[in-house]
């Protein structure tokens, strides 16, 4: 490669990326830039209004995890707050999902993004935000993928009147093939390289954020003013000799997905091709973490089942074969979340994984967004809505990954998907021990385990119902589907996008 490797959810996002290091960026300048401008092309994905995680490892120095995930607000208690559901149509099924001004989780990507950018970016932000001003003023096609979104979150993006101006223009939502624009996020980031992340968490940003949604929302000046963007050391370990980095706590994502490598490459069965061995590493990786998991304002607790002698109660579990009983089927989510995956040519690595939910409801038409509904995620809230004692980080299940070897970054990978990132980024970790290119690893079908149904996608040869575990029925999925997650990853060599969400890869 002459620049690098990238690999995202939709080819303008691709393409921003290799602009930025066609101009001398190297991988965080081009990983900032294709996440500002995938909040155009995949707009029902990310915003500037959501939240992230960025693991960054430059060459020669230590990697960081930049932690820009939402946080709560402080609690109003007794406030008369605009939070409600609404029903959104899959086909074969509906789901529920909670929008208002009261799903508003305090937003994080605008100055998590533009952190990493002054951390370590070598190229001046007018640079790395050029590509995504111009893709916001002269409008994206949109992909079959963003356009199913643009169709089934219809009733979230037009719930305002500025929502139906801009996502549903000629008075029909959007589809593929449409044209999207978006001026008003153009003069957005025409601001920010003015006048930083200050202009939409302390300046006018900000106020037009407030008088949007905080009437009978939780979001306040202060909450927006303290809002903090948190460094975190990675979380560590060892997998087929290969050193591996995450995503750590508060974060449960980076946690849970070391946890069911270590059973395997214990157990030794990291490279069987005996299904049931990875169905039951799911099955006690999600027992170990509702086991430990038991105070819901203590979100770095599961960190606990890495500890020795817990871990070995788990090992000895998944070695015995014994049934396990009493898993709970995981809360839906759409897993509205993309990814970026970098290698540079100079060996720095960025993957970063964000979201902007399903959105509030509520757009901001001078600003052209619309911030989050967190706050509604049935997922991020095991004990409620609206149950927290203080603003704090929400745990998420965002693991950017990367894989070192003694040459530095082998493998960049992270993946949308809710729940089911941990079990995507698995199984195409695994695919690649067992010798596929990264192509076949991330397009090869996949299975969920989700309480007692194990999804499985179209092309598998299912297991033995009577060698699964007490009652675990199967759901056969008769197409590839974006529920089994997006997974983005690069090598030096190759680059590849899932296309399950519409993704692509380039080297350049």
């Amino acid at each position: 490669m002459k620049y690098g490797s990238i690999a995202g959810g939709e080819k303008t996002t691709v393409q921003s990326a290799v602009d930025i290091l066609e101009s001398g960026g190297n991988a965080f300048d081009a990983a900032v830039g294709a996440v500002f401008t995938s909040m155009i092309s995949e707009c029902n994905l990310t915003g500037p209004g959501g939240g992230g995680a960025l693991l960054a490892c430059p060459v020669n120095r230590n990697p960081i995890l930049f932690d820009f995930f939402v946080d709560t607000p402080p609690p109003q208690l007794n406030k008369d707050l605009d939070f409600f559901s609404v029903s959104v149509d899959f086909g074969p099924s509906q789901q529920e999902f909670h929008i208002g001004q009261g799903s508003v989780a305090v937003p994080g990507n605008t100055a998590g993004l533009l952190k990493v950018h002054e951390r370590l970016g070598q190229i001046p932000l007018k640079t790395v935000l050029e590509p995504s001003i111009q893709i916001a003023r002269k409008g994206v096609i949109l992909n079959g993928a963003q356009g199913y979104l643009f169709k089934i979150l219809e009733p979230i993006l037009t719930h305002s009147g500025s929502g139906k101006r801009l996502f549903s223009p000629n008075g029909t939502i959007l589809k593929k093939g449409d044209r999207f624009q978006n001026p008003a996020f153009a003069n957005l980031l025409e601001e920010l390289i003015k006048q930083g992340s200050d202009f939409f968490y302390k300046g006018d940003g900000a106020k037009l954020i407030l008088d949007t949604l905080a009437d009978n929302g939780l979001l306040t000046s202060e909450a927006l003013a303290d809002y903090k963007v948190i460094e975190r050391i990675p979380l560590k370990s060892t997998f087929n000799s290969k050193t591996i980095y995450t995503n750590p706590t508060p974060s449960v994502g980076g946690t849970l997905i070391t946890f069911s490598l270590q059973l395997l490459e214990k157990a030794q069965t990291a490279l069987s091709t005996d299904m049931m061995d990875l169905i039951r590493a799911m099955e006690v990786t999600t027992a170990a973490r509702i086991e430990v998991s038991t105070d819901p304002d203590n979100h770095h607790e599961i960190i606990k089942i890495l500890d020795d002698k817990l871990f070995k109660h788990y090992l000895e579990k998944y070695q015995s074969k014994d049934g396990i009983i009493g898993i709970e089927n995981d809360p839906h989510s759409l897993g509205a979340t993309t990814q970026v995956s970098i290698i540079d040519k100079a060996g720095n690595a960025a993957s970063v994984t964000t979201t902007n939910g399903e959105g509030c409801g509520y757009l901001i038409p001078e600003l052209g967004v619309m911030l989050n509904n967190m706050l509604g995620e049935e997922d991020l809230n095991p004990s409620g809505f609206h149950h927290f004692n203080r603003q704090q980080r929400l745990p998420t299940m965002m693991s950017p990954t990367v894989i070192m070897d003694d040459d530095g970054p082998e493998l960049v990978i992270g993946s949308g998907g809710s729940n089911r990132i941990r079990s995507a980024i698995i199984q195409v970790i695994l695919n690649l021990m067992n010798n596929m290119n990264l192509e076949s690893a991330i397009n090869a079908s996949r299975i969920h385990l989700e309480g007692n149904v194990l999804h499985c996608e179209h092309k598998l040869t299912l297991p033995n119902e009577n060698d699964l575990p007490d009652g675990i029925q199967i759901h056969q999925w008769n197409e590839q589907n974006l529920f089994f997650g997006g997974v983005n990853a690069v090598t030096r060599e190759e680059a590849v996008g899932d296309p399950r969400r519409g993704g692509t890869g380039e080297i350049c």
